[in-house]
């Protein structure tokens, strides 16, 4: 009896230590079966299983449309760096013919865009080890990008940070108008977000003109139910107290101390626009 008293316990020990180990997906690569997707990764290998391992049968170029048809969710969720995604079935169109089968899901964008003949598209490049600036240190740190794309070919690409893995549950991407900036055709803004309270979102201002992306410096925010919040804002030309080619970053910080009284802390930098590009006041 002791032996087998022992035996369940090491079994109950195993499951939790796997159940601790398990990876699971990001948010943001989690993508709706029978909808269209783009390739983001430039030459995307599509495989004939969903495995790293398996025979290569294809490979795709940035902007290649796909069709989401399954999302494979009995195989492991495959981890490169501090992205995570399932692997999914696609179909796509290639010369005359229709084809299929696996990508995996880190390699697609997690947001498109057209306009004016021009696609845009969001997504999550690679993972790179950087200095900490809140200790003393080393910390992983995601680098997304934003390509602009004429047909298959590729005009201009501005990457960026955007946080650890557990601040990827979920991404916005949206065309905004020029906000009155001389000689930008349109703006883009590209959010990543985690979903708990303490984890930070970041807010990606890109100005498209010239078939050039620029990118501004990018925006954090972050929060904790009424405890303390950190938040970042532009104000354009076109906004409320905005100044003509202009932008102005406001900050503000609130902090409750022991006795619920709240603390709070503003700043502001001005950037000046010349009509193609912006620096500092």
């Amino acid at each position: 009896m002791k032996t087998l008293w022992t035996a369940l316990l090491l079994l109950t020990l195993q499951f939790f230590a796997a159940q601790e180990n398990e990876v699971y997906a990001d948010g943001i690569f989690g993508f709706e079966e029978n909808k269209a997707q783009k390739i983001f990764t430039d030459w995307t290998r599509v495989r004939k299983e969903p495995n790293a391992n398996s025979p290569i049968l294809d490979s795709l170029q940035t902007n290649q449309q796909v069709m989401i048809l399954k999302k494979e969710e009995t195989v492991p969720v495959l981890q490169l760096g501090e992205r995570k995604a399932n692997w999914y079935k696609v179909s796509y169109q290639k010369g005359d013919g229709a084809s299929e089968g696996y990508v995996w899901g880190g390699n697609l964008c997690v947001g498109y865009r057209n306009k004016n003949g021009y696609d845009f598209l969001f997504g999550l490049s690679k993972t790179t080890t950087q200095k900490s600036k809140d200790f003393d240190g080393f910390e992983k740190q995601n680098i997304a990008g934003v390509k602009v794309m004429e047909g298959n070919n590729l005009l201009d690409e501005v990457y960026f940070n955007t946080g650890r893995g557990e601040e990827l549950s979920y991404a916005t991407f949206n065309i905004e108008s020029n906000h009155k900036l001389q000689n930008v055709e349109l703006t883009l803004k590209a959010l990543v977000s985690g979903e708990a309270c303490g984890i930070a979102s970041y807010d990606q201002y890109i100005l498209f003109k010239d078939k050039k992306l620029i990118a501004l410096p990018q925006l954090m925010n972050v929060g904790d139910a009424d405890v303390f919040y950190h938040s970042e804002v532009y104000v354009f030309p076109n906004d409320k107290g905005g100044v003509p080619n202009t932008f102005i970053f406001k900050m503000e910080e609130m902090e409750k101390d022991d006795k619920d009284r709240e603390k709070k802390k503003h700043s502001s930098k001005i950037y000046l626009w010349n009509g193609s590009s912006y620096k500092l006041k």
